[in-house]
């Protein structure tokens, strides 16, 4: 089964799939300055979404109607499941994703773990192993923060680069919980090359199978394709999750991101590699100007955009099937514990 919000549901019921998102969240990151509660005008829109989470209005979305909107839309387009990954400092709300998904009739799925020190309290950061195992674990099996509402996914767990042994400690229990659980790991590595091995060989030692592990923002952390081959030669599933970002300006750095165009290219050439079963693709939105409501794309991107564009440079309608749905379904689909 599926865990979604609302309760299990059978894969074969559901159709495409935004693996990756963020539905209702707050990403401001810490210390930024700046009203946090300006109206976005529409003559700054634009500037707005270029400078994205910089702009503190901008990186937080916590109104579940503004949500069910979103996620209409979304079902509009053919969309069936979202994943909001907004995990633990992100301003995780299970009820409001109920909210949200019973109000839109789409499927929601939420995520158990926490993300990069920066944005956690001194005491959750002070967590041992075992604690954050159990917790993680709970997330899956009881409930969220207290509700009954349960997680189906673990991550995105969050990495800096490098890692804090706060994170260390978060990823191994992280990798605990999933063979627990049966649940797939979503990993958000640090912006250098060498963060994802990292992460796999520490997954690795916990046990929990590379192949229910997803690397998030390959267009970030491996741009031009490089060093992608050495992790899915290793098992591991690979996203690209930034598309509808096709900007020279990266905010979080100089690295200069791929187009959609190119993101589609480089998912064409591994996938004639053999590795069509273990490439992801979604948008990670967590920002206000990249949802309908405010003027972005949102959601259904992929599915009104971005598969006529894979059609055109000639992608297998088979390969197309896996990217949207089979893929993200497979591992969003809980397993027998590996323990």
């Amino acid at each position: 089964m599926v865990r979604t919000v609302l309760g299990d549901v059978d894969p074969a019921r559901l159709g495409p799939v935004a693996v990756h998102e963020h539905v209702l969240f707050d990403i401001v990151p810490p210390g930024a300055t700046g009203d946090r509660d300006v109206p976005i005008q529409i003559e700054d829109r634009w500037q707005v979404d270029y400078r994205s989470n910089e702009a503190p209005a901008n990186a937080h979305q916590t109104d579940a109607d503004a949500a069910a909107r979103e996620l209409a839309w979304f079902a509009e387009e053919g969309g069936s499941v979202i994943v909001d990954q907004s995990v633990a400092g992100l301003a995780r709300d299970a009820a409001g994703l109920a909210a949200a998904s019973k109000a839109s009739g789409v499927h929601v799925v939420a995520a158990a773990g926490r993300y990069t020190d920066a944005y956690l309290s001194p005491e959750m950061r002070a967590m041992e192993v075992d604690a954050l195992t159990d917790l993680f674990t709970a997330e899956v099996v009881e409930g969220l923060d207290g509700t009954p509402i349960r997680a189906g996914l673990i991550g995105e767990m969050g990495c800096s680069w490098p890692m804090t042994e706060a994170e260390r400690r978060a990823l191994r229990a992280a990798a605990r919980a999933a063979r627990a659980t049966g649940a797939a790991l979503s990993v958000h590595p640090g912006r250098a090359p060498g963060a994802c091995m990292e992460i796999l060989d520490l997954v690795e030692e916990e046990g929990h199978a590379l192949s229910r592990t997803i690397l998030c923002h390959m267009d970030r952390t491996h741009p031009d394709g490089g060093g992608i081959a050495a992790l899915l030669d290793r098992g591991a599933c690979v996203e690209w999750d930034f598309f509808g970002i096709e900007q020279s300006h990266y905010w979080m750095g100089e690295t200069e991101l791929p187009m959609d165009r190119d993101r589609v290219r480089l998912i064409a050439r591994f996938a004639e590699a053999g590795h069509a079963d273990r490439i992801l693709v979604s948008q990670d939105i967590c920002t206000k100007t990249r949802l309908r409501g405010w003027g972005g794309h949102g959601y259904g991107h992929i599915l009104r955009n971005v598969v006529p564009l894979m059609r055109r440079l000639g992608l297998d309608p088979d390969l197309i099937d896996r990217l949207i749905r089979t893929n993200p379904l497979r591992l969003l689909t809980l397993k027998e514990t590996q323990a």
